[in-house]
């Protein structure tokens, strides 16, 4: 019987030439180049898209103040601004007007409503136009939002469904999340970054800490239906 001796130096050398072998393979034909970058999600991404809405109030030629109709809007303006508005509040006065007076007073009264429902006047920003019309222009609200854009998911009709050429994912992977996240997300802008903070109250930090060093309490005191016990609220 007969038995062959390899040495450790061959035995190397052979395998080492194996590893070269399978490394000069080329990569399977199956996998589109899409799939070789970046992820199912990169893929199939949402977009954000801005846009201003505008809001257009009449300065009628009789009237001496807005009406009712007239006030609702620009309250239903300025809370869709306060929802989902990003910038200032923008103002714009008409410098052609057939009733000047009531145009001053509707910016004025605008103004008043926005603060009602919590737009602080630094928010607001003035602005005038129609300076060259021949035509009463209309009292202008504007701002600016976002929109989320979904994307455009294929068609599954498209996709063979039968292929197990390759392991990759399908091209829908992904998609109908990201078009469910861009129909229920209330502010398209948190997808550009995050907001930033609000400044903290200076006057009330220090006051927490003053307490803090002097070993009192912290807190605010609990009234006595906030305070309780499971033994005291449960009769025996």
């Amino acid at each position: 019987m007969t038995r062959l001796m390899t040495s450790p130096l061959a035995l190397a050398a052979a395998f080492g030439a194996l590893a070269v072998t399978a490394c000069s393979s080329a990569a399977p034909t199956a996998v589109p180049a899409s799939y070789l970058q970046g992820t199912p999600l990169d893929r199939n991404a949402i977009t954000v898209a801005k846009r201003t809405e505008f809001l257009e109030i009449d300065i009628h030629p009789a009237a001496s103040q807005l009406s009712l109709s007239d006030k609702a809007r620009i309250q239903n303006f300025v809370a869709s601004y306060r929802s989902v508005g990003h910038g200032p509040l923008i103002m714009s006065l008409p410098e052609s007007s057939a009733n000047p007076q009531l145009a001053v007073s509707a910016v004025v009264e605008a103004r008043e409503i926005a603060w009602e429902n919590g737009i602080e006047y630094e928010e607001i920003s003035g602005s005038s136009h129609g300076a060259d019309s021949t035509v009463s222009e209309p009292l202008i609200l504007a701002y600016q939002a976002y929109d989320a854009i979904a994307p455009d998911c294929p068609s599954l009709a498209a996709i063979n469904m039968a292929d197990i050429s390759s392991n990759n994912e399908m091209p829908t992977l992904g998609c109908a999340v990201r078009t469910n996240l861009a129909a229920m997300i209330a502010d398209p802008a948190d997808l550009l970054g995050q907001r930033s903070l609000d400044e903290g109250d200076s006057l009330r930090r220090s006051t927490i800490l003053g307490k803090f060093r002097d070993g009192e309490a912290t807190g605010a005191e609990r009234s006595q239906d906030e305070s309780g016990a499971v033994s005291t609220a449960v009769g025996n």
